[in-house]
């Protein structure tokens, strides 16, 4: 924990540095990119920061682990890294890269609140920042361990041995070693890292949940294109799959991480999914297909219409042959296909859905979809330490949605 001196510190600043963290963050990367242009080209999403979304993100992250940190009989602050410390680890992010954004952030920090930041104010922060960036680097350590791997040393070639379209603007890729030797078993809910490089000699990486059940000789992933609009940049990793790999192509790809894991036991379970949110639920179905068929199990998917429902005959297949699950759908489109209660014209609504008691819930798609349901969830009675979340792209808080 920090010492008493700045713990006392950083309560009482914490209003000012609170207030203006999101004007610290934006210099922090104008600082960081011009220093190392290479992190901006080479490893950080360009997309998400034309967006602002990896400024809001790091913004968040250092506010909330600075409140848990001094704050009174609350929760350990490590708790939060989780997913911070998976994604790292995916990106192969080592030790030697935290003193470079410490130096950039605190001179970030020094621009932005100017004479407020004393040699006090200082020493507190940088005790708080070292406190976070050392239980990230534990955090990661620990994940390198588990995976096999030396720090950062997550990068293997993979070649594709299939590609599908799933819908007009999905295609999934099966991918294998080029010698098919054996890949390493993943978590039903992992994601792997796919860096490629793109036409400016950019290196860029982003992540997709694994499809293929953990364990066989192949894992499949499958990508959305994002062709951008006047709010957001066209998606650039995205869009340079759908356009430029086909079978026999090789692809970098990392080691499975992600702490959106399916629990063990005998829990009932619910899996809530929109759109591409629909790949997580794949894998955690072929994972139930060969380990327990009988476990009882509600999905729940909304879409904007059959036709573009990515991996729409998987899901349906998959549902039919576990005896235990039970499948709903809503489209914003229904074409001329009849209504039913398991088929519905419209948005997710959870009423007249039979929930299981005990049940844990997963959800994955959009931050409005997941908070919306997380809410509808804990009005039929879900505890909220049942409901796991994944969030695509710089992680964010769903209860702030």
């Amino acid at each position: 924990m920090l010492s008493a001196t700045s713990t006392d510190v950083v309560r009482a600043t914490l209003p000012v540095i609170g207030a203006a963290i999101d004007e610290i963050t934006p210099v922090f990367y104008r600082r960081l990119f011009a220093a190392h242009p290479e992190l901006e080209r080479d490893l950080f999403n360009r997309g998400n920061q034309a967006r602002g979304d990896q400024q809001r993100a790091l913004a968040a992250a250092i506010a909330s682990y600075a409140t848990l940190l001094v704050a009174d009989g609350g929760p350990d602050p490590r708790a939060v890294l989780a997913r911070i410390g998976h994604k790292h680890a995916s990106l192969g992010i080592t030790a030697d890269q935290y003193p470079i954004v410490h130096e950039h952030l605190f001179a970030a920090i020094a621009e932005v609140l100017g004479e407020a930041v004393t040699p006090e104010v200082a020493a507190a922060w940088d005790e708080v920042y070292w406190h976070m960036a050392n239980a990230l680097i534990e955090v990661e350590r620990g994940l390198y361990a588990a995976a096999g791997v030396a720090p950062g040393e997550v990068w293997r070639t993979l070649v594709v041995r299939r590609r599908v379209q799933e819908a007009p603007d999905t295609v999934s890729f099966v991918l294998e070693t080029p010698d098919g030797t054996p890949l390493p078993a993943a978590q039903p809910g992992q994601y792997v890292s796919v860096a490629v490089r793109l036409a400016d000699g950019a290196r860029q990486i982003r992540q997709y949940s694994l499809t293929r059940a953990p364990g066989e000789a192949a894992v499949a992933i499958s990508v959305k294109a994002v062709p951008g609009d006047e709010l957001a940049p066209a998606g650039e990793v995205s869009n340079f799959l759908h356009a430029n790999v086909f079978e026999g192509d090789e692809l970098e790809v990392s080691a499975p991480f992600g702490e959106l894991v399916l629990t063990g036991g005998g829990s009932p379970l619910v899996f809530v999914s929109a759109g591409i949110g629909i790949t997580p639920v794949i894998g955690f179905l072929h994972h139930l297909r060969r380990t327990a068929p009988d476990r009882q199990v509600v999905v729940l998917h909304a879409d904007r219409s059959p036709a573009r429902h990515a991996h729409r005959a998987e899901l349906k297949a998959l549902v039919d042959e576990l005896p235990g699950a039970t499948l709903h759908r809503w489209y914003e489109d229904l074409g001329t296909r009849p209504a039913s209660p398991q088929l519905r014209c419209g948005l997710i609504d959870l009423d007249g859905v039979e929930l299981p008691a005990g049940a844990d819930a997963y959800l994955c798609g959009p931050l409005p979809f997941m908070a919306h349901v997380r809410r509808q969830l804990i009005d039929r009675g879900v505890a909220a330490d049942s409901i796991h979340f994944e969030v695509f792209g710089p992680s964010r808080d769903l209860e702030a949605a």
